[in-house]
This record gives C-alpha cells, sequence and structure tokens, in this order.
C-alpha cells in the first residue's frame, strides 16, 4: 500500500491529469467552431472516390452524383475523402445521431422518466371509492414488464375493485393528428406508431404463435393484453410438411377493425415458436385497451372505465415508474433504430428545456444548441428527429462536424456505446468485411435513401469519421458501395 502522503499525491496527480485531457477535449471542441464548419477546399486526391465504391455504383446503375460522403480523422481538419459533402440530403434514420447526441449533451446520460400515479381515494377492505390517475411524461420505454408492475403495485397496495375510472393523463405532449398510413401506406407497422406522452410498449402488441401438433393449432399469446378487443386464441396449422416460407403472409391477416383481431388462414408449424409485433387499429384508444387488459390480467375489478383527462390539482402521488437512464435508452434507439422512442425523446428535449412538449419548441430547444455547440456548421433540419420523414435533411459535412465535436465531449462513451458495431450486434450485426468489429456506425433507410454515419477504426490506428447518403430512386442496390466506402476507410494503412 502506498504511504499516505504519496497515495495523496497521486491522487492529486491524476486529478490534474483528469482535467487537463477534459480541457483538451473541449478545447477541441471549440477549435470545431472555426471556419472548417463550412465549405473548404479539398486536396484533388481527397474529391475522388475509392475504384471500389465508383465500382458498387456502377453496378447498381446509381450515378456518382446520388452520393454524398465524407471521411476525415476524429481530431482532423483535412478530410480524407469528400464528395458533394456540402449537398443536403436526406439521412434516413442517421438523424437520430443528431436527436440522441443533443439529448446526452443537454439531460446527461443519468436522466430519467418518471411516470407517477395518483389515487383520490384511499383502499379501504379492498375497494378503492375513486379514481386512479395515470400521468405519461414521456417515458420511451414503459413496456410491459414495467407496466406489470405498475398495476401490480396497485393490487399490492390491498384494491381488488375500483369503484370509479382509470383516468390517462396525456396532457404532458401537445402533438398533432397522426395517420399512421400516410408515411408509406402500412399502419400496422409498430414503426409508423406516433410518440404520445403515455407511450405503453410502443403502442405495438406482441403476438405469439406456438405450434400444437396434436390439436393441429397455432396456439396464441398476446402481449401486452387487450381489453375490449375480440382475440383469436388458435390458428389452424398449415398442411403437414409445409415449408415456413413467408408465414405472415399464409396468416391472411386482418387488422382494420379496433374491436377485433383476425387470421383467415394458416400457420406452418415448420416455423415453430414465432413472434409478430404489429401496432393494432386505433393507437389512440391503445393505452386503455394495455391498461384495462393488464389490470383485469392481475385479477382487478373495475366498476368504471379507463378514459384520457388530468391529474387533478394538489393531489399527491402514491407511486409510481422510473425509467432506465437516458444512456440505455439511447443504446435501444441506435442499435436498433427505433423511430417512436426517437421522437419521445426528442419531445422531451421540448418539455425539460423549453416548458413544451411540442415539436415546434422540441426543434427550436435543438435549433439553439446546434448554434452553441457547433457554430458556423450548416444546421439540420430535423423534422420529426428520428429521420422518418421525406423532409429532413443534413450535409456530410455537417454530420461530420457533429460526429467530431461529440467524440470530443464528455458524453463519448455513452454516445459511442450506443451505435451498433458492425459484424456485432444492433442494424450492423450481418455487416462482414474488413470493418468488421472495427466500425460503430448507424444505419438508415427509406425509399429512395441509404446511409451510413459514426466512427471508423483503420488498420492504422487512426480513427476516423465517417458519414454517406445516397438518395435515389435505386438507392437500395447502392448498399454495397456504403460498405465498399466503410472498408476503404478501415484498411487505411
Amino acid at each position: 500500500m502506498a504511504p499516505p502522503k504519496l497515495a495523496a499525491m497521486s491522487f492529486s496527480f491524476l486529478g490534474q491529469a483528469r482535467r487537463l485531457r477534459c480541457a483538451a477535449g473541449w478545447a477541441l471542441a471549440l477549435a470545431f467552431l472555426t471556419p472548417w464548419a463550412g465549405a473548404q477546399p479539398v486536396p484533388a486526391d481527397a474529391s475522388a472516390l475509392p475504384p471500389s465504391v465508383e465500382a458498387a455504383l456502377q453496378r447498381a446503375k446509381v450515378p456518382r452524383e446520388a452520393l454524398s460522403a465524407l471521411v476525415v480523422e476524429v481530431e482532423g481538419r483535412q478530410p480524407r475523402l469528400a464528395h458533394r459533402a456540402d449537398a443536403p440530403a436526406n439521412p434516413a434514420s442517421v438523424m437520430k445521431l443528431v436527436t440522441t447526441y443533443a439529448a446526452l449533451d443537454l439531460l446527461g446520460p443519468a436522466f430519467t422518466w418518471d411516470t407517477p400515479v395518483y389515487l383520490d381515494a384511499g383502499p379501504q377492505g379492498g375497494s378503492l371509492r375513486g379514481n386512479v390517475y395515470i400521468k405519461g411524461q414521456g417515458d420511451p420505454k414503459l413496456v410491459v414488464e414495467r407496466l406489470w408492475l405498475l398495476m401490480r403495485r396497485l393490487r399490492a397496495m390491498g384494491v381488488e375493485v375500483i369503484l370509479g375510472d382509470i383516468v390517462l393523463d396525456r396532457s404532458a405532449f401537445a402533438l398533432p393528428a397522426h395517420d399512421p398510413a400516410l408515411f408509406d401506406g402500412e399502419p400496422w407497422r409498430p414503426y409508423n406508431a406516433a410518440p404520445d406522452a403515455l407511450l405503453l410498449n410502443y403502442k405495438a402488441v406482441s403476438i405469439g404463435f406456438v405450434p400444437d401438433l396434436a390439436a393441429g393449432v397455432a396456439r396464441l399469446r398476446y402481449e401486452p393484453p387487450q381489453a375490449q378487443v375480440e382475440l383469436p386464441a388458435t390458428v389452424p396449422l398449415a398442411a403437414q410438411g409445409a415449408a415456413c416460407g413467408d408465414w405472415r403472409a399464409g396468416l391472411r391477416a386482418d387488422f382494420a377493425d379496433p374491436a377485433r383481431i383476425a387470421f383467415q388462414g394458416v400457420y406452418p408449424a415448420a416455423c415453430g415458436e414465432r413472434e409478430w409485433s404489429i401496432a393494432p387499429a386505433d393507437p389512440g384508444g391503445y393505452a386503455a385497451r394495455a391498461v384495462e387488459g393488464m389490470w383485469r390480467e392481475l385479477g382487478g375489478k373495475l366498476t368504471g372505465r379507463v378514459r384520457d383527462g388530468k391529474v387533478p390539482a394538489g393531489l399527491a402521488s402514491a407511486f409510481g415508474s422510473t425509467s432506465p437512464p437516458l444512456s440505455e435508452v439511447v443504446r435501444d434507439i441506435n442499435k436498433y433504430s427505433n423511430n417512436v422512442m426517437t421522437q419521445q425523446v426528442f419531445l422531451t428535449l421540448g418539455l425539460q428545456k423549453a416548458g413544451a412538449g411540442s415539436f415546434d419548441q422540441a426543434r427550436s430547444v435543438l435549433a439553439q444548441w446546434w448554434r452553441q455547440r457547433l457554430g458556423a456548421a450548416e444546421m439540420p433540419v430535423v423534422d420529426n428527429g428520428a429521420g422518418l420523414s421525406r423532409e429532413a435533411r443534413v450535409s456530410a459535412r455537417a454530420l461530420a462536424r457533429m460526429l467530431q465535436h461529440a467524440w470530443a465531449s464528455p458524453v463519448m462513451p455513452e454516445f459511442m456505446a450506443s451505435l451498433p458495431i458492425a459484424g456485432v450486434d444492433g442494424t450492423l450485426r450481418r455487416r462482414q468485411g474488413q470493418a468488421a468489429g472495427f466500425a460503430h456506425l448507424k444505419t438508415g433507410a427509406l425509399r429512395d435513401v441509404v446511409a451510413l454515419a459514426g466512427y471508423v477504426h483503420a488498420a492504422s490506428g487512426r480513427r476516423y469519421v465517417l458519414v454517406g447518403f445516397v438518395n435515389h430512386p435505386n438507392a437500395s442496390a447502392a448498399r454495397p458501395a456504403l460498405d465498399a466506402l466503410v472498408d476503404w476507410a478501415a484498411s487505411d494503412r
């Protein structure tokens, strides 16, 4: 064990080293606000696309003008590659990087959301002669398990019968009307779910299919349970020997009626156990159905109904639920590209920093943050903050500037850890090549858009920021071009 004086000197030295490292990082971040943020002269060799990228674009029949790309060292000022780097492009889900970094920087990695529960009467003899209020405050991860715990806590207080209503307070967010079919005509896709101050289980129902060969059916389970909805308990199994194939299409599902889910087809036993996550009709009524369904599944009774309303002024909360920290939420968002969770975080910026959970306030907060942190770098058009948008735009250069800034920030470890690792996890788990295990990249895809952005650890030991967007009707065929760009950056020696 070191003598006390030596230990104190060591502690002082380590503390000073940490302060110097932090100061150096922020000095680098401040240096990023110099004119590099605008268009800069690019050496001739940096403007030429790598041959492997050119060849991949040609095979995809996508013109080189459809690609915007920039590769630069994380602490560098001169890009290694800059191709149409100042052209605004649709980044698809890569826009999530802007929202999640801003949130980590403004709210802090340990930020959490609370969902308080209020009772306007005390339980007596197993009955609560009054209302139960649940106040949503934007929690992006109030999933089935946490809803179960919330309702179980009420049962543990001795409440068996609620002689009143369960009131859902969703007033923390001020949101426009939302048509889940508007974006791509597929309203049952969970990625089209709208944000909600009381977002339960991402507004999705998970349907489990379990083959029972002896009975000739697949038995169904639903999470969370849905009150007031007719749900089939089984579907017939397909003929013996039928291949799994496109089993969802074979079920011939009908999700159009809010009061029922129907299957008119069959399920192949060869598929084994499967899960299908869908966004049921009437998303506005989802929370009420889920809360009542969970309450009744736990043996609770309700004489009134589940309805929207507000918590009365002055009522103290009885208990509540606290979300995982923002660092964990951001990891879920970026690893798996969750749209509605991103919008919850985006709206929370408006609620926490401007006092209003609206898209306008969220955009205002993010714009102010961008100006303070990135100065002259061209501001993105963030729209809903998630990238599920035809209007969102950002240039490769501006996004690269932000990624460099993030690299020098105190929240870099949390931000970096949220990105999918090539060939390892998240949306890049199947991505192989020279960069497998050496690239942390957020992916993005829409009709007419493919995108990648993040960090690449090259063979030389250098770390690069890489941004690549393809905006073209045949963009999906150009994924190999972005893969080639990543491998080219990783192979630098």
